[in-house]
C-alpha cells in the first residue's frame, strides 16, 4: 500500500485513508483507558499539558529530520492559534469531565463531534454537503454507538456533579469539531501536517500547563512505572503518531467522511476492554458494530 501524493486532495476515501483512520480509532479507544487510569496519579491539566508539550518536541524533531520547515511565514499563524486554543480547551474539558462522569457517558458525548463537522463543512466546502442518505448514515452510526453504551447509562457514578462531566463532554465535542473546521477554513489547510499538529500541541500544551499552575493543581513528585508508561503511550503513540496521521488525513481527504469513521472509536474501546480486561462481548455490542459499519458505509458510499 503506497502513500498517496503529498499535495493531492481526494474527493473520496481510498483504502489507505480508511485503514489509517481505523488504526487511529483503535488507538484512541485504547487512550480512553490510559487517560482514566493516569488520573489516579496525576491531575487532568498536568496530564494533558505534559503530553502535548512532549509530543510537540517529537514533532519538531521529526520535521527537522525530514527537512520540513515549521517556522517560515506563510499566513498560518491566526488559524494555528485558533486551532491550538480549541484543541487545548477540548482536552481540558475531557480530562476534567472524567472526574465527574463515567468514561462510557463521556465517550458518547465526545463523539457528537462528527455532527458538528457535518453541519459546518458545507459552509467551507460545497463538495462536502451531505446527502439525505449520508445524513441518515451518520445518524445510524451515532445511534449504534449510543445504543451500545446505553446499558452503562443506568449506573450512576455516584457523583452529584455528573451533569457537569456530561456538559464538559458535550463542550469537548463542539471544540473538537471546531478544531477540524478551523483547519479546513484557514491557511492551515495548505500547511504540512507537521506544522498543523505543532500548532495544536504547542499552543494547547502551554495553555494547559499555565492553567495547572494558576489553579495550583499538584504535579506528582514521584512517578510510578504505571504512570510513566501511560504518559509515554499518550505522548508518543497518541499525541504524536496518531494525531500526525489524523491531521494529514484531514488535509487530503473529505473531513466529513473521515469524521464519520471516528464514531468507531468508543466501540473499539469496548473491544479493547474485552481483550485486555476480560470484559464480556455482548449481543448488543455485536449488533451495534454491524449497525455502525452500515452507517459509515452509507456516509461514504460513492
Amino acid at each position: 500500500m503506497s502513500l498517496p501524493s503529498h499535495q493531492q486532495r481526494h474527493s473520496q476515501l481510498d483504502t489507505f485513508a480508511i485503514s489509517t483512520v481505523l488504526l487511529c480509532c483503535v488507538l484512541w479507544g485504547l487512550n480512553q483507558v490510559a487517560v482514566k487510569a493516569a488520573l489516579a496519579e496525576i491531575g487532568p491539566l498536568w496530564q494533558a499539558g505534559l503530553r502535548s508539550l512532549g509530543a510537540a518536541a517529537l514533532v519538531a524533531l521529526w520535521a527537522r529530520a525530514r527537512g520540513i520547515r515549521l517556522f517560515e511565514r506563510d499566513g498560518t499563524l491566526p488559524g494555528g492559534l485558533m486551532a491550538g486554543t480549541l484543541f487545548g480547551l477540548e482536552f481540558a474539558c475531557i480530562f476534567a469531565g472524567l472526574q465527574f462522569t463515567s468514561a462510557s457517558r463521556m465517550v458518547v458525548f465526545i463523539y457528537l463531534s462528527p455532527f458538528v463537522v457535518a453541519l459546518g463543512m458545507p459552509f467551507i466546502s460545497k463538495t462536502e454537503r451531505l446527502s439525505l442518505r449520508q445524513a441518515a448514515g451518520l445518524l445510524l452510526a451515532f445511534g449504534a454507538v449510543s445504543w451500545a453504551f446505553a446499558e452503562g447509562f443506568g449506573s450512576s457514578t455516584g457523583s452529584p456533579r455528573q451533569w457537569l462531566g456530561d456538559a464538559l463532554g458535550l463542550l469537548a465535542a463542539l471544540l473538537w469539531g471546531g478544531t477540524t473546521l478551523a483547519i479546513r477554513a484557514t491557511r492551515l489547510s495548505q500547511a504540512s501536517a507537521e506544522k498543523t499538529l505543532l500548532y495544536q500541541l504547542g499552543v494547547s500544551g502551554l495553555g494547559l500547563v499555565l492553567a495547572a499552575l494558576l489553579t495550583n493543581e499538584q504535579l506528582p513528585l514521584r512517578w510510578s512505572m504505571q504512570l510513566s508508561g501511560l504518559m509515554l503511550f499518550q505522548t508518543v503513540i497518541i499525541s504524536f503518531a496518531s494525531y500526525l496521521m489524523w491531521f494529514w488525513l484531514v488535509r487530503h481527504y473529505p473531513a466529513t467522511r473521515l469524521s464519520s469513521f471516528t464514531l468507531a472509536t468508543p466501540l473499539f474501546g469496548l473491544l479493547a476492554g474485552a481483550a485486555l480486561l476480560g470484559e464480556p462481548v455482548t449481543q448488543r455490542l455485536i449488533i451495534a458494530l454491524a449497525a455502525l459499519a452500515l452507517g459509515i458505509a452509507l456516509v461514504n458510499r460513492r
